[in-house]
């Protein structure tokens, strides 16, 4: 079984560089993009997945932002042949490695995660293109998982599927989704009959307002599983008036080569106000709800997560990163409600600190709460005793070593406020080259 995915994991770190071996250089940039390119990273915005004839969205101030991710660096006006990344998330072990390259028109990209402590493994091959009046992307993936490493058992998850993605930009704000998958299930686990050799076939159509650069809003409305998982959200040209908007509506289907039946609506909303020249508060308000979901017929006799003709990983979570920071245990549901508020105080920004032979450039602290609630009912977004509020401080940075290599530092020690868990310490660490 582990077998298999180190094979995928091979292939997709040669496939890209094979492909490009074969295919000639494109031409370097215009005198523009130069001149552009040539701006410190910490005044330029991440590169968004749009087409290179559309007008890039309006930067927000520099003295006010930390870059999550900094454009490709080019030396002497060249193209590097390659774009390594690399993200490590504490205490979890996950390991995000990404070897990707553009040519021409055409983006490869092989992505492997890998956890230390469970053993878990996922290995992504993708391809985009990139056309003047829409984005494709073919990818394929395999992904296996275990429970955690204290509860002693061989038990496992897999998914291995394929997936077709469709983007339209309209302008540099606005844009729709189309998303076809096909994945198929698998594990050793005894109750679990409905989700053993099992297919999940469904479609996606989304809409976004702003926010090309956010992992966590794209993966609303296009792929989920290899998405980067961020704890804050320093840096975004959200769109106009700093808000962003995203909506999807996904239906997976029995019929065919499909097993589920269910269709379900997820949304995301965010919005920075500026406290400061150089302070500011991001707020985030997610939601999702299950339109139709389809009882078993043997569903008085399974647990709450089998009782519905739906994938364990459709269910909507309160628990993690890029939810309720706080939460350690285990929350799923059917209906979701949550939302949180960051608030970015800087230490110091766009400087040069030597400290452990790095050069530290921006810092920021963060002032963190939030509150949530899931369930299977819809009762539960009026039900007020089934929120869970949560509270934390953290700080995000950026620094250099020796000027080649940039890294983005994020911590956090969250607390819920409610539940038998304790705090939470949560650290990514994340280098571009």
């Amino acid at each position: 079984m582990r077998g298999a995915a180190i094979w995928v994991l091979l292939a997709a770190l040669a496939l890209p560089a094979l492909a490009a071996a074969q295919t000639p250089e494109p031409p370097p940039p215009p005198p523009a993009a130069e001149e552009e390119a040539a701006e410190p990273a910490e005044e330029e915005p991440p590169p968004a997945a749009e087409p290179a004839a559309e007008p890039a969205p309006e930067a927000a101030p520099a003295t006010a932002d930390l870059p999550a991710e900094p454009p490709p660096p080019r030396e002497n006006g060249s193209r590097e042949r390659s774009l390594p990344r690399l993200d490590v998330y504490f205490p979890e072990g996950d390991l995000d490695f990404r070897l990707s390259r553009l040519v021409n028109k055409v983006f490869f990209e092989g992505q492997v995660k890998y956890n230390f402590i469970d053993g878990d493994i996922s290995a992504f091959l993708r391809y985009r293109y990139y056309g003047l009046e829409r984005t494709l992307q073919f990818a394929v993936f395999d992904a296996i998982e275990f429970p955690d490493i204290e509860d002693f058992t061989d038990d496992f998850d897999r998914v291995r599927g394929l997936l077709l993605l469709t983007e339209w930009p309209y302008d540099a704000n606005h844009r729709s989704f189309l998303l076809g998958e096909l994945d198929r299930l698998s594990n050793n686990k005894e109750g679990l009959e409905s989700q053993n050799n099992r297919t999940n076939t469904y479609l996606r159509l989304g809409y976004q307002i702003g926010t090309p650069d956010d992992a966590r809003s794209n993966a609303i409305v296009g792929e989920t599983r290899a998405r980067q998982e961020r704890l804050f959200t320093a840096f975004r040209d959200l769109g106009p008036g700093k808000l962003g908007l995203t909506g999807a509506l996904t239906y997976g289907f029995n019929f065919g080569w499909g097993d589920f039946d269910y269709a379900k609506a997820e949304f995301e909303a965010l919005k920075r106000f500026d406290v400061t020249q150089r302070s500011f508060v991001i707020g985030r308000l997610h939601g999702g709800s299950f339109l139709r979901k389809q009882l078993l017929a043997r569903g008085e006799d399974l647990g709450e997560f089998e009782r519905y003709s739906i994938p364990l990983s459709e269910f909507f979570r309160l628990d993690g990163r890029e939810y309720l920071k706080g939460v350690k245990e285990r929350l799923r549901g059917t209906e979701q409600l949550h939302t949180t508020w960051e608030y970015f105080v800087p230490w110091f920004l766009n400087a040069h600190h030597d400290f452990l032979k790095l050069d530290w450039q921006n810092w920021y602290w963060v002032l963190y709460t939030g509150a949530g609630t899931v369930g299977f009912d819809r009762e539960v977004y009026t039900d007020i005793s089934q929120y869970v509020p949560d509270v934390g401080v953290g700080f995000e940075s950026s620094f250099q070593l020796r000027r080649k290599y940039t890294f983005f530092l994020s911590g956090i020690v969250a607390q819920a406020l409610k539940g038998d868990g304790g705090m939470e310490a949560r650290i990514s660490v994340k280098s571009y080259r």
